[in-house]
């Protein structure tokens, strides 16, 4: 008898199943696809191997073989062959059985049953059972291991007469051509037309036959003549044709259509149990383990016995329901033997198979429970008189080949080899996938060609075997000529095969390989299957091939495949990236319409899609039909509402969901919680909290609580961030890891290292283990920041304890904490111990040791710890240099600053912005005005643009030199620059503008910084309010004061002592006195300080008895008195020319113990410089004698070298003392004696005030090549004296040729007065007199400029410049030859020509001034007419 067999391969090897020998070109028919892992199917009989199943969609294949049918031969068929071993014979000439390749499912045992035949029939032995082809093999094997065991078979057809197989031969052509026929109908036509026209005469079972034959190609066909048999009551209904269909749909996965055939059907031919078996198979192929129960039950019911068959098809079910679990396949086979059944052949090979196939456990133990299972039931086979045949030993070996076990698998080949079974072609397909799986792609090829050399012709199996395990491993390239190989073998590829190497491309991502390779499989007839499609939908949306992936995602629909969500997902995000609604809206609609998916589930496919306000609708939807919430859809929803901006809507859909969906509650509170923290709204949220906590709301939710303390860590809510904290630990809410690790960062970011560190503590005794060191350093670092380095000792010791090696960072940080105290010596303790145990220290380590003397202020030693270091090999590094460059920077010590700076570049190492920052900051402070140029100049070089800081830096130094042309030039360049000036830049302007005497366009400035919402400075105000003072304008002054005021500003004394300066000076005393009262309702106590100004106002005003009044009631306060008060009023009464009043005051303080001081005799000495007699001067200076002070008169009217010496002993008691007393006396002294014609007495006074720093040593600079001079804040003497001195050095330079003059000079007088005298007034005047070429400076006022040229010919030609000498009078002349007139300290003899002159003709130039001024009375007066009618005429010209 010939047999024909049907053999599949999925997961695990299949079992032989017997069929019609002469349907050599039956085909299998083609269903639905699910997505299955991707699997081969082989024409080999006894095929072990498979794809592996993969996780991602590129791995899955289905296999349609509708038009794919490779026949190849397999000579195991017969026993004879399956056990060489037992000797058997031929009772059947069937040499060879046929097979096709056939899409089965994942399991091995019946899922559609034979019908059973009467032997006498004719054919009857044609008519095996097939389903899966697990019941004919059951029936078959079952029937030869039956004769083999001396039984006779109860199916095997007797011996057939010469009739019978006439007959036979008849029935087989009437069911060939009729199924032709009916095969041959084009798809409008219709199978009545060939049935009704009764060309051959058709008994019940040829119909029978007719129906199988025609489903194997069409189930559709088939069903068509099922039901028009029916329709036309052609033959009596009967359990085989019942069976028959319903293992037809079956097999198409038309399960709808077999229940309703079988209901329809099954009361009418009886309780037969291979209708109930048919329909059970139906059942298991889907995994139906529940309703293939209920039958077998109904079977039972109803009076039936179930057979082995049932069995069977019961434990394929459960098998394909779920996992394997331990011991479930021997409870299954025990099943069967409580039944009274004996388990054959098909049983074992299905429970071995099965086993293989639960390999994806991950523990070691139930891999090796499997095994023992499988060998367990190998044995068993044996024991009950089943051998071992090739299917079983195939299974045994797919189950260690299935877990890699190279070892066992090359034992149970030697074993099959040993027990006469050669390698077949499922040994070898096993072989090759094992192997490929493992990655070793040479062994796989080998034994490719291996099997071509023993005459194994790879078959379909093999190539696509081949052509995924290279596609997997990304070898591509291989894996195409695998392919061409498969070609020109004339193996027709499979889909599994093309499926294979189109998943090979997409995983390189070559699009178009793909494409092609998908076109060329269309082409060839094969229809895609779920997972073709899926993959090259994959691909094109990878490559945003949007409009092919639509393309091809309608094809995927029109033929029956829905893509998986996670492909709904991506195709939603290029949809959506692209914004193409409508598309967005159709694939909503076939997920509701063909998918059949539920709201809730296309929210959450929505929400991975990006499409968040249709996945809201969803939810809304969801909700609305009773659906539970889902937390991680909600979560998502709201996030996207929030990221943009969009709360109101975010807080609708809550409010929506909390009326909707009153069980969630919580879950709705926390989703606002953490939603409102993701969108960085930690108040909101903290308020939802705070609103909720009372009520428990959030006990046993630890989500809550770590997503509002990583928000308030993130937002610097310390305080905050420790309250969440402490609620979750009244709850008692565990803290997770990071919960603890977030906290110890918070307490130690707050300062409160003790309690990060008995955080610590805690979280290591419940068990959590810290594995970075990183939060150890932290708390040793707020220990540091503390100066609680002892805290960091201990636990830097509790950790040496815990691990056997410090991590370098523990060190680092240890050093870091003394280095904040200045411990040196502990720091380097610890380096030496670095040095010594290891870890080697780092930059780090080094810069503790630095920084530690840094602290300790020993700066001195940082050169000898680099030295150290670089003994021991250490190369310096640049953040080293730098920490050496800032800590001298802030020491102001600019030469070593300097020095290690060049140093820094000649090492290599090139400067930063912040580096760039820092020097130009030092610099200004230090007023280096062309070093700071120098730096900017390379630093733009360097390609460094200078920022905000370094302009303000700038703007600091020229305002501070008053070079105020550079300052509005630096603010030029920062506008062109585009930024934007700060509060600090404006200030600085503005103050700028208040020195420069600008006041007005400072004021100006001002409103623009208000308008830009910056606000002015105190500081600023005052300067403002100064300089309006100085220019004489009061309103605006006051304007500015009764602002501050207005505003509730918190003014100072100094601001109370400005204004009555101002007031003085107007002579507007009244107001000096209303500032008293003003400060007392301020809460601001005048001082001796205040009053000394209100005395000097009352002075200036002169007013000396009011002054005497304020100090009489200081005096009545009881207050100790110094000499300032009494200066103020002795000072008023001098100013007023009372100088009897002044010597009494003397007189008074001397009586009540007050020793006069320097204030007393500044004011004396002052006096008498501006007294008209000498017999006056001699009566104030006696006074001062009188009192113990007689150095002024002696130096008048003594000639004595020791004098030299008692006046600079006198200077340096005065030196230290406060309001620069020794400059006032100098100045005074100066005054005096110049104005009595003493003036070599003057010169060495003045270059003693010089040598002892009094006087600027740069007062004038002709040796440094400059030849400029700055006599502001010298009195008139002292600066008649310098200018003198000048002069002379200037002349000596000239004559000499050395130093060289610049090409011009420049005097800088000033413009403050000084006790009413003006000192720009005053150098002008004798400048002028002499006939000088300086002239005011255009651009900035107290300048005087002449150029070089003619300052150098008039040096050496004018009659004032033969004698510069300064020489004493002989004598002490009878009256002062200076006079003060409108604040000019000038020569008595000049005053009236001055007046002459500057009145009637103003300010004139020098060379004209002394023309004039040498001039007699009367030709003064001519000449001066003469110009004043010249100057007429040219007005009137």
């Amino acid at each position: 008898m010939a047999c024909t067999g049907m053999l599949g391969l999925t997961s695990s090897p299949l079992i032989l199943h017997s069929a019609d020998s002469s349907s050599s070109s039956s085909k299998v028919c083609k269903g639905k696809c699910k997505t299955t892992p991707f699997s081969c199917f082989s024409n080999s009989a006894t095929s072990a191997a498979t794809i592996a199943t993969a996780s991602n969609c590129s791995d899955q294949v289905n296999v349609n073989n509708s038009n794919n049918t490779q026949k190849f031969t397999y000579s195991r068929a017969s026993p004879s062959v399956r056990w060489p071993h037992l000797k058997l014979t031929e009772t059947y000439p069937s040499s060879q059985t046929q097979f096709t390749v056939a899409s089965p499912p994942p399991t091995h045992v019946v899922e559609d049953v034979g019908i059973s035949r009467k032997a006498s029939d004719s054919g009857d032995k044609e008519e095996t059972q097939e389903g899966d082809g697990a019941e004919s093999l059951h029936m078959n094997v079952n029937d030869e291991t039956q004769q083999m065991l001396g039984r006779p078979s109860k199916t095997k057809a007797k011996k057939m007469t010469k009739l019978a197989l006439k007959r036979a031969k008849d029935w087989r052509e009437r069911v060939k051509f009729l199924t032709d026929r009916i095969l041959g109908l084009k798809p409008e036509e219709f199978v009545a037309d060939v049935l009704d026209d009764k060309q051959v005469q058709m008994t019940p079972t040829d119909f029978c036959f007719v129906v199988k034959w025609v489903g194997q190609s069409s189930w559709q066909r088939a069903l068509e003549v099922y039901e028009w048999l029916n329709f036309r009551h052609w033959y009596s209904p009967n359990a085989r044709m019942l069976a028959t269909i319903l293992s037809i749909l079956g097999k198409a996965n038309q399960e709808a259509l077999a229940v309703e055939i079988f209901t329809r059907g099954e009361s009418a031919v009886g309780n037969t149990v291979q209708v109930f078996n048919a329909m059970m198979g139906v059942y298991a192929r889907n995994g139906h383990f529940d309703k293939v129960q209920q039958l077998l039950d109904t079977i039972r019911e109803r009076g039936c016995e179930p057979d082995l068959v049932s069995f069977n098809t019961l434990i394929n079910a459960r098998l394909k329901a779920g996992a394997m679990v331990p011991n479930l396949a021997i409870e299954l086979l025990n099943e069967v033997r409580r039944s009274g059944l004996r388990p054959d052949i098909i049983t074992y090979n299905t429970l071995i198979s099965a086993c293989s196939r639960a390999s994806n456990l991950e523990e070691a133990m139930k891999v090796y429970m499997i095994w023992s299972k499988a060998e367990q039931l190998f044995k068993d086979l044996e024991s009950k008189g089943f051998f071992p045949d090739a299917v079983t030993y195939n299974s045994l070996l797919y189950a260690f080949a299935r877990e890699g076990n190279v070892e066992k698998v090359k034992e149970i080949c030697e074993e099959k080899v040993k027990m006469g079974f050669g390698k077949d072609e499922m040994t070898y397909n096993t072989l090759i996938h094992m192997y490929g799986k493992q990655g070793q792609h040479d062994l796989a090829l080998q034994l490719y060609k291996d099997m071509k050399l023993a005459g194994r012709n790879p078959d379909a199996v093999t190539y696509t075997v081949l052509i995924d395990s290279l596609g997997k491993a990304s070898k591509i390239t291989e894996a195409a000529n695998v392919m061409s190989e498969m070609l020109d073998a004339r193996v027709k590829p499979t889909l599994r095969t093309f499926s294979a190497l189109i998943c090979g491309y997409a995983k390189v991502g070559k699009l178009v390989e793909a494409e092609e390779t998908f076109d060329c499989m269309l082409r060839s007839g094969i229809r895609p299957d779920h997972l073709a499609y899926s993959v090259m939908l994959d691909i094109f949306l990878r490559f945003n091939e949007t409009k092919k992936a639509m393309v091809l995602y309608q094809e995927m629909v029109f033929d029956g495949f829905m893509p998986d969500h996670a492909l709904y997902e991506a195709m939603l995000r290029v949809l959506v990236r692209e914004n193409k609604l409508e598309g967005i809206e159709k694939v909503i609609r076939d997920m509701e319409e063909i998918c059949g998916l539920n709201p809730q589930v296309i929210s959450s496919i929505l929400v991975k899609g990006g499409c968040y306000d249709l996945a809201a609708k969803m939810l809304r939807l969801a909700i609305s039909n009773g659906f539970e919430l889902d937390r991680d859809n909600l979560l998502s929803i709201l996030s996207s509402y929030s990221l943009s901006g969009r709360h109101l809507e975010a807080r609708e859909l809550l409010e929506f969901l909390r009326e909707r969906a009153p069980g969630s509650k919580q879950l709705l509170t926390e989703a606002l919680v953490v939603i409102l923290c993701k969108a960085h709204q930690v108040d909101a949220a903290l308020v939802e909290f705070s609103n909720t906590r009372g009520f428990g709301s959030f006990n046993g939710s630890s989500a809550v609580y770590e997503t509002l303390i990583q928000g308030c860590n993130e937002n610097e809510l310390f305080g905050e961030a420790s309250q969440v904290f402490s609620d979750m630990r009244f709850f008692g809410v565990e803290p997770s890891e990071y919960v603890y690790r977030s906290m110890v960062l918070i307490y130690c970011k707050m300062g409160f290292p003790e309690t990060a560190h008995h955080l610590v503590d805690q979280a290591e005794k419940k068990g959590i283990s810290f594995d970075s060191v990183s939060i150890y350093v932290d708390v040793i670092e707020a220990y540091g920041k503390l100066k609680l380095w002892q805290k960091s000792e201990s636990l830097v010791g509790n950790l040496r304890q815990k691990c056997t090696t410090v991590d370098r960072k523990v060190w680092n940080a240890l050093i870091q904490a003394y280095a904040a105290d200045g411990c040196y010596e502990r720091a380097r303790a610890i380096f030496n111990t670095m040095m010594r145990d290891g870890p080697s220290p780092t930059v780090d380590s080094m810069n503790g040791l630095l920084r530690a003397l840094i602290v300790d202020g020993r700066l001195n030693e940082l050169y000898v710890v680099i030295q150290e270091l670089q003994d021991m090999g250490f190369k310096i590094s640049k953040s080293s240099i730098l920490l050496m460059l800032e800590a001298f920077t802030h020491a102001g010590d600019i030469f070593e600053v300097k020095k290690i700076y060049h140093g820094m570049k000649a090492a290599g190492y090139f400067p930063t912005m912040h580096l760039y920052r820092i020097m130009i900051g030092l610099l200004c402070k230090g007023k280096r005005a062309r070093d700071v140029e120098a730096m900017l100049s390379e630093m733009e070089e360097a390609g460094f643009k200078p920022d905000l800081s370094i302009w303000n830096s700038i703007l600091k130094l020229y305002a501070g030199i008053e070079d105020f042309k550079k300052t509005a030039r630096v603010y030029q360049q920062i506008q062109e620059a585009g930024i934007n000036p700060d509060e600090d830049t404006y200030n600085t302007l503005i103050i700028m503008y208040c020195r420069d005497r600008r006041p007005e366009e400072g004021l100006s400035l001002m409103l623009e910084m208000r308008r830009l919402g910056l606000e002015p400075t105190l500081d600023t105000y005052k300067s403002m309010i100064a300089a309006f003072g100085k220019q004489q304008m009061l309103e605006q002054a006051e304007e500015l004061f009764e602002e501050l005021r207005s505003k509730g500003c918190k003014l100072d004394r100094s601001f109370f002592h400005l204004m009555m300066k101002m007031f003085r000076d107007s002579g507007n005393h009244s107001k000096a006195e209303k500032l008293m009262g003003m400060m007392k309702e301020v809460g601001v106590e005048p001082t001796i300080a205040t009053m000394h100004l209100l005395m000097v106002s009352y002075g200036s005003s002169g007013q000396p008895q009011e002054a005497e009044k304020v100090l009489n009631n200081l005096k009545a306060t009881g207050l100790n008195l110094d000499t300032l008060p009494y200066s103020s009023v002795i000072d008023a009464y001098l100013k007023n020319g009372d100088y009897n009043a002044g010597i009494q005051k003397l007189m008074e303080m001397k009586e009540v113990g007050m020793e006069p001081d320097h204030r007393i005799w500044t004011c004396f000495i002052r006096a008498a410089s501006l007294c008209e007699h000498t017999s006056e001067v001699l009566i104030l200076l006696n006074a001062l004698r009188d009192v113990g002070f007689d150095l002024p008169i002696r130096l008048l009217t003594e000639k004595s070298k020791s004098q030299v010496s008692e006046v600079d002993h006198c200077l340096e008691k005065l030196e230290p003392m406060e309001d620069n007393a020794a400059f006032n006396f100098v100045n005074a002294l100066g005054n005096l004696l110049w104005a009595f014609e003493l003036r070599a007495t003057a010169s060495w006074v003045f270059q003693l005030a010089v040598k002892r720093n009094i006087y600027h040593h740069d007062v004038f600079r002709v040796a440094d090549k400059d030849w400029g001079a700055d006599f502001r804040k010298l009195s008139a003497g002292s600066a008649l004296v310098g200018l003198t001195l000048w002069l002379d050095h200037m002349q000596d330079a000239s004559l000499q040729g050395y130093p060289e003059s610049p090409k011009s000079v420049v005097l800088i007088t000033g413009t403050a007065e000084y006790n009413m005298v003006s000192l720009n007034s005053t150098l002008k005047a004798c400048l002028w007199e002499m006939g000088s070429p300086f002239l005011p400076c255009r651009t900035r006022s107290g300048l005087l400029v002449a150029k070089a040229h003619s300052l150098r010919m008039w040096l050496k030609d004018s009659p004032f410049c033969l004698d510069l000498e300064l020489k004493d009078a002989p004598s002490l002349p009878e009256s002062n030859s200076m006079q003060l007139i409108e604040g000019c300290f000038i020569r008595r003899g000049l005053v009236p020509a001055f007046k002459d002159i500057t009145e009637r003709l103003g300010l004139v130039r020098p060379k004209k001034f002394a023309r004039l001024a040498l001039l007699s009375d009367d030709k003064r007066e001519k000449a001066i007419r003469a110009d004043i009618e010249g100057g007429k005429e040219k007005l009137e010209k």
